[in-house]
């Protein structure tokens, strides 16, 4: 039984209590929205140790780490530190995007399935995929010729093997492929890609939609939820909300009724590059077509012209996402657009997500997120700078940086201020003396 099954029967599940306690709302609550659709719970039985981890505008807005080793880079061990980084950082849901090094057959079929076995035996996170980047992988030519039957086996051996949460881009059809062509970067989505080309050779519809209640038979069975992957996101602002985007938007939300009536938990994932002014009703027509399914966003990026900074450029579009509509925020590094990130690029990626994901829930009054800003204000006006840290996002960031200043000048007992001001022109300070003086 699926967490979305028990909870259409009034069942409380366990993970149902757990998301409870740990979001600060009822078992109850938690019962409603995941029966409703409007929460997930990815929780493959199979995935020992998970965490159980609600995503929906019940909750806070959660973040994704995306890992993996891409066809040049990268191995089970550095995804592993890579994985250690991002969970470290409060990264609360993580994929495995790895794909193979273009030697095909069953040695890269052995070298993916034990990469992503390392991730879930050392994840308490969620572990998400994109399946059909394992099967184009394991195929051989520069152009693999995927079966659709073959496409079905590596779901259902990736839900066997414990994946919490898969990206299937079932929602690109045919007739959305020529809009694509249209725009100035055509189709930037890796998933998207494979299954335009897949359908323009065969003059075929995309075998994830024509064989959609297969897909489903396979994920019910292990509680995998989906997350529908949009193939046809915008890769530049001028591509943003665009005929192609939102006919296959139209699409996903058809495949949202159709998971929630076989049981299968889903929610829909969102547009790339889009200008900050359309975030808003990106976010608000998303949850209107989808009827309030989950959305989680890559970002999304909000000036194409910040290479190197993209970490700051989606955060600010993700803060906007959050406040508006999103659920689940998938993080992007400085790397996004030059190259695979290192572990220091993900621990930047985390950290920026998690600013935009808790400035979302402040902006949108989500109960109880502001207590930790208060907590923060608290500890500055005491000059209390070890409660500072404790509260901070990212606290070894913020001691280090405190310490260097205290060694660059030498003061290692005056804690009453900081250098910025200096303790003669300390507001902070001025304040004190003018309220003990009323």
């Amino acid at each position: 039984m699926t967490q979305l099954e028990a909870a259409r029967q009034g069942m409380i599940t366990e993970a149902m209590q757990a998301v409870a306690q740990a979001e600060g709302c009822t078992p109850e609550d938690v019962r409603e929205v995941v029966a409703a659709g409007r929460a997930v719970i990815p929780l493959n039985p199979a995935h020992r140790g998970v965490r159980p981890t609600g995503v929906g505008r019940l909750f806070s807005t959660k973040i994704n780490a995306n890992l993996g080793r891409s066809p040049t880079r990268s191995g089970k061990g550095d995804e592993l530190t890579k994985l250690s980084v991002a969970l470290a950082a409060g990264a609360q849901f993580v994929m495995d995007l790895s794909v193979g090094t273009g030697k095909g057959g069953e040695e890269i079929r052995r070298e993916l399935r034990e990469i992503r076995q390392g991730m879930l035996d050392h994840s308490p996170a969620p572990l998400g995929t994109v399946p059909v980047y394992e099967t184009i992988s394991r195929l051989d030519g520069e152009i693999p010729e995927m079966d659709p039957s073959y496409l079905l086996q590596v779901i259902r051996e990736q839900a066997e093997q414990g994946v919490d949460f898969m990206t299937l881009h079932a929602g690109l059809l045919q007739a959305h492929v020529p809009l694509a062509m249209k725009r100035k970067m055509g189709i930037v989505s890796r998933g998207g890609a494979i299954m335009a080309e897949w359908m323009k050779r065969h003059g075929a519809e995309n075998p994830l939609y024509t064989h959609w209640d297969e897909v489903l038979e396979i994920l019910v069975k292990h509680d995998v939820t989906v997350s529908l992957g949009d193939g046809l996101r915008p890769g530049c602002l001028a591509d943003a909300s665009d005929e192609a985007q939102f006919a296959e938007l139209s699409v996903l939300g058809e495949l949202v009724q159709r998971c929630r009536a076989r049981g299968v938990q889903v929610m829909v994932e969102g547009p790339g590059h889009i200008p900050f002014n359309q975030v808003q009703m990106n976010m608000e027509r998303e949850q209107e077509v989808c009827d309030g399914a989950p959305f989680y966003v890559l970002g999304p990026v909000v000036t194409d012209i910040a290479p190197g900074y993209d970490h700051i450029v989606s955060a600010i579009g993700a803060t906007a996402a959050a406040t508006y509509g999103a659920s689940l925020l998938c993080y992007v590094t400085p790397a996004e657009h030059l190259g695979l990130p290192d572990a220091a690029e993900v621990h930047q990626g985390c950290v920026a997500y998690l600013i935009a994901a808790h400035a979302g829930d402040v902006a949108r009054g989500l109960p109880g997120a502001r207590e930790r800003d208060d907590r923060m204000a608290d500890a500055r006006y005491r000059f209390d700078w070890n409660a500072q840290f404790d509260v901070a996002l990212d606290p070894c960031a913020a001691r280090e940086r405190w310490l260097r200043t205290r060694a660059e000048s030498g003061a290692t007992h005056d804690d009453d201020h900081c250098s910025m001001c200096g303790k003669a022109f300390c507001a902070v300070r001025t304040s004190r003396r003018m309220r003990e003086g009323l």
